[in-house]
């Protein structure tokens, strides 16, 4: 068990270029990325925000869509940013399938607006993109070399984003992540808050035996996008966690950790579902290229080898060690363990 010192820490004496724009601050990854990196580096670290946004403000957030050159134009003028970490994109699969111009619209061409934005600025550009770019296979492991085939409007939108971004700029890195786990702004976004939402409203929810991604904690996200923002790579490099798990699995642990009723959690395969959107299958990624730069990033989720499935019922099995050691399951505990890469001791310390 990696202990709460060997977590992944911002190092305060090496920050990235400042000051910092962290975009698409309403999901889960940029959310994060801005909380922890605003606590660490202080007012030189801004969010950006949508003006539509229904979230309370905050200092420190600044409010333009990203659709709006002009709007960020006037931005970069006034806060001079010598660096942006664009977590920016509407990941709904659904939405974007039915509004495939929305999802160009925002994936695409708010990437291409940033760029334009940009010009003639000393900027370093990290982009977050994602694991769906790839229709997956049976045994995964993709390497950055290989060519993408996505099978959603939301993985061709950002496909091509990654286009535009190597094509247009030489001092930036775009980084493919799968599931950022951490808790989102309105506690309903995100693979976790998703999940828990529906078991929390006694509904049941439906996942995939046969969709495979790496999720990571947005402790140990944060920490490898620092160290992008920092470093000179230039490219592209995979950001997916060393455990590889179902999207049912991960429901599993949800439905376990948090104390939901087990009985709530269904699961089929990706053909068994309906056309829209379509489904990706084993969309794992190897890390070596990014390992270069940023040796061992990620801490696996979750930590805890005993919070990992080992058969389709698991999640129905509630008496064993960590149990017997006082946990019932709950949001405490889902939030302890599954949320936060810094409290990841908690659970085996309370155990001994």
């Amino acid at each position: 068990m990696e202990s709460r010192s060997q977590s992944r820490e911002l190092d305060a004496s090496q920050p990235p270029p400042l000051p910092l724009l962290i975009t698409g601050v309403s999901g889960v990854a940029g959310h994060n990325a801005w909380q922890a990196l605003r606590r660490r580096y202080g007012h030189l670290v801004w969010g950006l925000r949508q003006v539509s946004a229904t979230l309370p403000e905050q200092q420190g957030i600044l409010y333009c869509d990203i659709e709006d050159l002009s709007g960020l134009k006037r931005l970069f003028e006034q806060y001079r940013f010598a660096a942006i970490l664009d977590c920016g994109g509407n990941c709904a699969l659904r939405a974007c399938e039915l509004d495939p111009k929305m999802a160009w619209r925002i994936n695409y061409q708010g990437v291409a607006n940033l760029i334009e934005a940009t010009r003639d600025r000393p900027v370093r550009l990290v982009r977050l993109s994602i694991d769906l770019v790839y229709a997956g296979r049976p045994a995964g492991g993709y390497r950055e070399v290989e060519t993408t085939d996505p099978v959603t409007a939301y993985g061709r939108s950002m496909a091509a984003a990654e286009e535009l971004v190597l094509d247009s700029s030489t001092n930036s890195c775009i980084a493919r992540i799968s599931l950022p786990m951490g808790p989102s702004p309105n506690r309903h976004a995100g693979a976790i808050d998703w999940i828990q939402s529906r078991f929390r409203k006694g509904k049941p929810a439906t996942l995939y035996f046969d969709e495979v991604r790496t999720p990571t904690y947005t402790d140990c996200l944060n920490y490898v996008c620092c160290n992008l923002l920092r470093s000179e790579m230039q490219g592209l490099v995979h950001a997916g966690g060393p455990q590889p798990l179902s999207l049912f699995q991960i429901a599993q642990i949800v439905n376990r950790v948090g104390g939901y009723p087990p009985h709530l959690l269904h699961g089929c395969f990706r053909t068994e579902a309906g056309p829209i959107p379509p489904r990706a299958g084993n969309v794992t990624m190897s890390t070596q290229l990014l390992e270069q730069t940023c040796p061992s990033p990620f801490l696996p989720w979750p930590l805890d080898p005993r919070l990992v499935p080992t058969h389709p019922e698991w999640h129905w099995e509630r008496a064993d060690g960590w149990q017997h050691a006082g946990f019932a399951g709950g949001l405490d505990l889902l939030t302890s363990v599954l949320y936060q890469a810094r409290n990841l001791d908690s659970l085996s310390h309370a155990a001994k």
